[in-house]
C-alpha cells in the first residue's frame, strides 16, 4: 500500500470538495441538518427506474411475499454505503482514487473499464425512464423524448454554479415527490396491512419452495437484490461525503463527520426502502392477477386507468401521477449519474477535463446504445424495455468489482487507522459481497437460459 499521507494531486470533485462549513458547537439536530444531503443523492440509485419494474411485477406475481427481500437488500445497502462514505472522509479520496492509487496498473485499468460500462448501463436506465415519462406525459415521439434528456447535463451544470446544497435540495424535493405520489397510490389501492406485516418476515416460498412458479419467485427476488446495490453509488458516496469541511488535525472532528454521514446515509436509505416497499405493495394490491399486463412502464401507465385492472380507482389522474413520479426518478438519477461519471474518469485516469465535457460525454455514451437499437429495431417501448433489462444484468455482473475493493480498503488498518472496519463487520461485508455475487450470477443464468 502506498502511504495515504502523500500529497494528493487533486481532490475528488474539487469544485465542491470541503465546500460546506460545519459549525463546531452546533446542536445534534443542526449538525445533522448540515450533514444531510449526500445521502439523498445516494438514495436516488435505490429507487431509480431500473428498480421499478422488478418491484411492481414482484408484487403483481406474489403479492407481499417479496417484501422481506426488499428489507434485507436495503440493510445490505446501508452497510456498504456507510463503508463508502467512511472511506471518502478518512482517506480524503474517493473509491476510484484509492483503487487507482493502490492497485497494479493492469487491474486499475480493468476496474476503470468495468466502472465506465456500469455507468453507461446505469445511465441507460435513467435515460429510458425519463424518455418514456416524457413520451407518456406529452405525447412526444419516444426517440425524441429520450434524446432530449441530454439537456439534463446542462441543467446539472447550472445547478453546480449555485452550490452543492442546491443540488441536494432539488434531489430531496424530487424524492419527496416520488414518495408522496406512491404513498397516495398505495393508500387508494387499500392494501392488506396484515399481508404487508407478514411479508416483511422471510418465508421459504421466497426460495421457490412450495410454489408452482418457484423459479420465477427466486428470479424476481434475485432481481430485487441485484437492482438494489448499484456500483456507481459506492463511487459517488465516497466522493460527496467529502463535501463537508473536516479538520483532519482533529480525530474527534473526523469521527463526528463519519458519525453524521452514517446518520444521513441510513435515514435517506430508509426513505428509499419505503419507496421500494410502496412499489411492491402497489403491485400486490392493485395488479395482483394481472402481472402479464404490466411488464413495461407504458403498460403500468395504461393499467392505472383501466377499470378491469385498477378497479374503481382507475383514472387518468393516477396514470399521470405515475408518469410524473417516473420523470422525477429519472431526473434524479441522471444528476447523480453524471456526477459519478466525473468521479470515475478523474479518479481512475487522473484526467482533468472540463466538467461539462466529462458529463456530456458520459450522457452521449449512454445514449449511443439507445440510438443504435432504435434505428435497428425501431423505438418501440418493448425493445427499450429489453435493453433496460440487459443493462440491469450487466450491473449485476459489474457489482462485485466495486464491492470487493471497497470492503478490502476499509478493512485495511494502515489506510483507515482507528476507523478501520471491525473484524465482524468486515467478515459480514465479505459474506454479503459473496452472496450478492452468487445471486447475481444466478440471475444472469436465469435470464439467459430461460
Amino acid at each position: 500500500m502506498k502511504n495515504q499521507t502523500d500529497t494528493l494531486s487533486q481532490k475528488s470533485l474539487q469544485d465542491i470538495n470541503q465546500s460546506i462549513k460545519v459549525p463546531k458547537k452546533a446542536s445534534f439536530w443542526k449538525t445533522l441538518l448540515i450533514f444531510s444531503g449526500p445521502g439523498s443523492l445516494v438514495a436516488v440509485g435505490y429507487m431509480d427506474p431500473g428498480n421499478w419494474i422488478t418491484s411492481v411485477v414482484g408484487g403483481a406475481h406474489y403479492r407481499y411475499l417479496l417484501l422481506s427481500v426488499v428489507l434485507i437488500s436495503s440493510l445490505m445497502a446501508m452497510q456498504l454505503q456507510q463503508m463508502a462514505g467512511k472511506l471518502g472522509i478518512v482517506c480524503q479520496q474517493d473509491l476510484a482514487q484509492v483503487t487507482a492509487r493502490n492497485l497494479p496498473k493492469w487491474l486499475r485499468y480493468g476496474l476503470w473499464l468495468i466502472a465506465e460500462l456500469a455507468l453507461m448501463a446505469t445511465d441507460l436506465a435513467e435515460v429510458i425512464g425519463s424518455g418514456i415519462a416524457l413520451h407518456l406525459l406529452f405525447g412526444w415521439p419516444l426517440l425524441f423524448s429520450i434524446l432530449i434528456t441530454v439537456l439534463d447535463v446542462f441543467l446539472l451544470l447550472s445547478l453546480m454554479k449555485l452550490g452543492f446544497r442546491k443540488i441536494e435540495a432539488v434531489v430531496s424535493t424530487l424524492i419527496m415527490t416520488i414518495l408522496i405520489i406512491f404513498a397516495y397510490l398505495v393508500f387508494l389501492s387499500k392494501p392488506s396491512l396484515s399481508g404487508i406485516v407478514n411479508g416483511f418476515f422471510p418465508h421459504k416460498e421466497v426460495l421457490g419452495i412450495g410454489l408452482s412458479k418457484g423459479n420465477q419467485a427466486l428470479t424476481l427476488a434475485l432481481g430485487i437484490i441485484g437492482a438494489t446495490v448499484m456500483p456507481h453509488n459506492l463511487y459517488l458516496h465516497s466522493s460527496i461525503s467529502q463535501t463537508r469541511q473536516v479538520n483532519y488535525q482533529d480525530k474527534a472532528d473526523i469521527k463526528r463527520a463519519v458519525t453524521f454521514m452514517t446518520w444521513d446515509s441510513n435515514i435517506q436509505l430508509s426513505l428509499a426502502f419505503v419507496v421500494n416497499s410502496l412499489l411492491l405493495i402497489l403491485g400486490a394490491s392493485l395488479f395482483f392477477g394481472h402481472a402479464d399486463k404490466i411488464g413495461a412502464f407504458s403498460s403500468m401507465y395504461k393499467a392505472l386507468q383501466d377499470n378491469q385492472i385498477a378497479g374503481a380507482i382507475a383514472s387518468p389522474l393516477l396514470s399521470t401521477l405515475f408518469a410524473v413520479a417516473l420523470l422525477a426518478s429519472g431526473q434524479n438519477s441522471t444528476i447523480t449519474g453524471t456526477l459519478t461519471g466525473q468521479i470515475v474518469t478523474e479518479g481512475f485516469l487522473h484526467l482533468k477535463l472540463p466538467q461539462w465535457l466529462i458529463r456530456l460525454l458520459t450522457r452521449l455514451l449512454a445514449l449511443l446504445p439507445v440510438i443504435i437499437v432504435a434505428f435497428l429495431f425501431g423505438d418501440q417501448e418493448s425493445t427499450l424495455d429489453d435493453l433496460l433489462v440487459y443493462s440491469q444484468v450487466f450491473l449485476s455482473i459489474a457489482l462485485p468489482f466495486s464491492i470487493f475493493p471497497l470492503v478490502y480498503f476499509t478493512s485495511h488498518k494502515k489506510m483507515m487507522g482507528e476507523f478501520v472496519n471491525r473484524k465482524w463487520n468486515s467478515i459480514l461485508a465479505y459474506v454479503i459481497a459473496v452472496i450478492l455475487t452468487l445471486l447475481n450470477l444466478k440471475l444472469v443464468l436465469d435470464i439467459f437460459l430461460k
